[in-house]
């Protein structure tokens, strides 16, 4: 009954403070999710493409005050195993297409494709014969262990038939050259981007050789995250005419993956480094064809959707990301607030109107049973009153007068 009596007499005081209870603990829930200042980015071997971009994100970050941590890899592969680990720290990592198997999408989202990955093919020049023939019985460089050069290479060949009719050796790209160049090796396969040094050095020196693939359309046709490219004749040195002829590539794109659980507010500052860092025009696509809405191999997350979509939230536009994001909680925090506080100060008024009409009709009820009586003891008194002398008659009737007033004054 207390307990009752309690809530009854104070309900506006208990709702006000559950409410208050309720948004505190949504407000800790919510700002404990603040955006992290730093990041672990696994990229691939230094001096490499994947390195060097990462270290294009990095500084593109850093004028957020985002500090992105680079962890050298061999490629694609080792940087896939490093995202599904849980304690090597990684939650962004540059993935080469058609790397990710069908085991392994869980947990992880793409932010689009950022450019392409030609399978540049490069030989001795003294080496004749095209396609896969040309091949056999040579020393072939296909990538170091982990790397998604590696594996895309011994599908191929694998795919032609001859994989155990070539010497196949793990070096990776700077090696590759290097002994290439030294007439060490025959052949060097290699998936870099057109920008990266090494490809320039080869494609524009007269003792090695750029082959095509005659039997791109068919990769093409076979595997759906292969594409062709073309190099366009003297792109690599017009006054030497290198390459003397255009040549037919086949090339992947690399794409940026994330974690699932990576915080929306970097992904968006990601995604707008990657507009920033890929929109540029190169021998192998448009301004503006990349950053990509593709997802080859795993699903976009939301907010690349999203940004491709509509761009960035407006907040990024005008203030930096972590303040961005604790106004966007705000906003968020303060909608159901008001949803619940504004028809509540609309309501209380009329709910205390009607308890406290509920109220004196309660005590008006009680107080009935009293007024009944009051009523029959004026009845009674009445006839004193009209006969005075009576009242002042010096043979009793004044006694019996003042007893009925008293019982009278008593049941009031």
């Amino acid at each position: 009954m207390r307990v009752r009596a309690f809530l009854r007499n104070y309900w506006p005081t208990v709702m006000i403070s559950v409410t208050a209870a309720a948004i505190g603990c949504a407000a800790i829930v919510m700002f404990s999710n603040m955006p992290p200042h730093r990041i672990v980015m696994a990229t691939g071997p230094e001096g490499g493409t994947y390195y060097e971009v990462g270290q294009r994100y990095r500084a593109a970050l850093a004028r957020e005050n985002v500090d992105v941590q680079l962890v050298p890899t061999q490629g694609s592969i080792e940087n896939l195993a490093m995202l599904h680990d849980p304690h090597s720290g990684v939650s962004v990592a540059l993935i080469q297409g058609g790397s990710i198997g069908a085991g392994q999408k869980s947990g992880l989202e793409s932010l689009g494709t950022l450019f392409y990955e030609p399978m540049w093919w490069f030989r001795k020049r003294d080496i004749q014969g095209v396609g896969a023939e040309s091949l056999l019985g040579r020393k072939i460089a296909i990538g170091s262990e982990g790397s998604g050069t590696r594996a895309l290479m011994l599908e191929l060949l694998k795919g032609v038939g001859i994989e155990k009719q070539i010497e196949l050796l793990p070096l990776g790209p700077r090696a590759a050259s290097d002994k290439l160049l030294a007439g060490e090796i025959d052949v060097a396969f290699m998936m870099m981007s057109w920008e990266s040094p090494v490809v320039r050095q080869l494609i524009a020196d007269e003792r090695v050789g750029l082959s095509g693939f005659p039997r791109a359309d068919a990769f093409v046709a076979l595997y759906p995250y292969i594409n062709k490219v073309v190099v366009p004749r003297g792109v690599g040195n017009l006054t030497k005419d290198q390459p003397p002829n255009d040549v037919t590539l086949i090339a992947t794109k690399a794409s940026l993956v994330v974690r699932d659980d990576l915080h929306p507010a970097l992904q968006y500052l990601l995604l707008g480094a990657a507009a920033e860092i890929h929109s540029s025009q190169s021998i192998f696509n448009r301004t503006g064809e990349f950053p990509a809405a593709e997802a080859i191999d795993i699903p976009l997350s939301n907010e690349a959707q999203r940004f491709y979509k509509s761009g960035p939230p407006l907040l990024h536009d005008y203030f930096p990301f972590w303040m961005a994001a604790l106004i966007g909680k705000l906003i968020i925090l303060l909608i159901p607030i008001l949803g619940i506080l504004y028809p509540m100060m609309r309501f209380l008024p009329r709910l205390y109107d009607w308890l406290m009409r509920s109220k004196i009709l309660r005590m008006v009820r009680r107080a009935a049973p009293l007024g009944r009586r009051d009523g029959k003891c004026r009845r009674r008194r009445a006839p004193h009153r009209r006969d005075d002398r009576t009242a002042r008659s010096p043979g009793g009737g004044s006694k019996s007068r003042h007893s009925a007033d008293r019982i009278c004054e008593y049941a009031v």
